[in-house]
């Protein structure tokens, strides 16, 4: 048995955890839910024993291996380096590399996964790392598997491959503790659900008792409005994009416009292209051909200033690496989009970071506190925010909610609703097909660099978008 018991955790001026208790036995799995700054990470950590509880006891009967949420790669190593770093198998002294990447490329495929095992991790896409993660986890022949958000990143079919997984697990009797935001999967899997709120426990369901409603009531303390998409008047055509062909899919061309006032999600499998669209449209990568418009004036393409002072504003879906830096003050991350010359005016930035981070509701003991030490949905409301002083009129978002708990979530789709009311388009990347289906005023579906289809909220189905998803050479 994997338990906690009584766990409390002081830092300095914030008591993280007050008196958890928690158990995971042998072939079991156990969902931990609540809103970020609940207090999850900080229990991983201690059944993890990466901290030492201020008081309390944490006691396991065999070895633990933990999936984080925020990627633990190195990135210049190859995909079979990362799954066996310092285990890797020795012939004669030296590393066999012939056997390490058979190793690699075994786990790979039991998961599901096709990622050539002699990969660079940083060509690997953060969906596609997620699932080396996976491999590596499942190499080291843990008695239990904490997996931290681990579909955050994946699409359907690769989460039900994942699911899967974690039912394998379970039946060969290894304990399981799933934290995941997506209340459908822990309905699917889970055999219990226990709830944290502000650092405490908010209660536990049995498998027989589990529901969306009694979930939310545990992690908020009070039942959230549902999230109704408002009818929309479509205004003219804000992002043109003609013949984009990027360099992960250089022999395919990507076409599309988004209008004034609309969401234009665009769905697909992971490796899709999705991002790499995105992110030539933003000038964040170049982009082999094709032209980009914003308000019918051409945009310089692979320049991110061309694209910034066009109106293109982009959400990484890497909050951490690419969105913020995270060593940075709240105050410094908000205002840092907004910086212009060498004289930095003080007294207005913090004016305008706490406008900011009033508007966008971020939970904060201070403006100068690290932006690390936020939770993952207070991180992606400055990544948002920083924007808004620009006033864009194109709002790139990619994979906007993964990792969110679902009140964050709510907010960040209210706050995307009201910028389209404001006449911006809204561009979403998700991999959250839910997500899709309620946000997406119009929906684009990309297989292997192409967009394969298009369907009005009225014609979009979830078994409609995964066929149009799924490559022509598997349908």
């Amino acid at each position: 048995m994997l338990e906690a018991t009584q766990v409390t955790k002081e830092y300095p001026g914030v008591r993280a955890l007050s008196e958890v208790s928690l158990q995971v036995r042998s072939g079991e799995i156990v969902a931990l839910i609540g809103e970020n700054g609940a207090g999850k990470s900080t229990l991983i950590r201690c059944l993890a024993g990466l901290e030492k509880p201020t008081s309390g006891q944490v006691r396991g009967d065999g070895p633990v291996a933990v999936i984080w949420q925020e990627l633990t790669a190195i990135p210049d190593l190859d995909v079979a380096s990362n799954i066996f770093l310092n285990r890797e198998p020795t012939r004669g002294g030296r590393i066999d590399r012939s056997r390490l990447r058979d190793d690699a490329a075994a786990l790979l495929t039991r998961i599901g996964s096709a990622i050539p095992p002699e990969t660079l991790m940083r060509e690997l896409s953060v969906a596609n790392q997620q699932l080396v993660e996976i491999a590596k986890a499942i190499s080291q022949n843990a008695q239990f598997v904490i997996m931290d958000e681990p579909t955050s990143s994946l699409s359907a079919s690769e989460t039900a491959t994942l699911l899967n997984i974690v039912r394998g697990l379970r039946e060969s009797g290894v304990g399981v503790l799933y934290v995941s935001h997506r209340l459908s999967e822990i309905m699917e899997i889970a055999d219990r659900v226990v709830a944290l709120r502000d650092g405490k426990n908010a209660g536990d369901l049995s498998a027989d008792s589990v529901s969306v409603d009694a979930m939310v009531q545990m992690m908020v303390g009070r039942e959230l409005a549902a999230f109704v998409p408002q009818p929309t008047s479509p205004g003219p055509v804000r992002l043109s994009v003609q013949g984009l062909r990027t360099i992960t899919f250089p022999g395919s061309e990507v076409s599309f416009a988004a209008n004034g006032g609309e969401v234009l999600c665009i769905a697909g499998l992971v490796g899709a292209g999705r991002t790499e669209v995105l992110e030539a449209i933003a000038g964040a990568k170049p982009a082999l051909a094709g032209s980009v418009a914003v308000d019918d004036q051409p945009v310089t393409t692979g320049s991110v200033r061309a694209a910034i002072e066009a109106g293109l504003c982009l959400v990484p879906e890497d909050r951490r690496e690419s969105g913020l830096l995270t060593d940075l003050t709240v105050a410094d991350n908000f205002t840092l989009p907004n910086l212009r010359g060498f004289l930095i005016d003080r007294t207005r930035n913090t004016e305008r970071a706490q406008s900011l981070s009033t508007k966008m509701a971020v939970k904060t003991a201070s403006l100068d506190v690290r932006a690390k030490t936020l939770s993952g949905g207070n991180q992606q409301k400055i990544v948002i925010g920083k924007w808004l002083p620009h006033e864009p009129k194109v709002f790139l978002l990619d994979e906007p909610t993964r990792g969110i708990d679902v009140g964050s979530k709510a907010e960040i789709y209210d706050l995307i609703q009201s910028l389209t009311s404001q006449g911006m388009a809204c561009v979403v990347v998700s991999s959250d097909m839910e997500e899709v289906l309620r946000l997406g005023d119009r929906i684009l579906v990309m297989a292997e660099g192409r967009v394969t289809g298009e369907l009005t909220r009225e014609q979009a189905t979830e078994e409609g978008i995964l066929e149009l998803a799924t490559p022509v050479g598997k349908r």
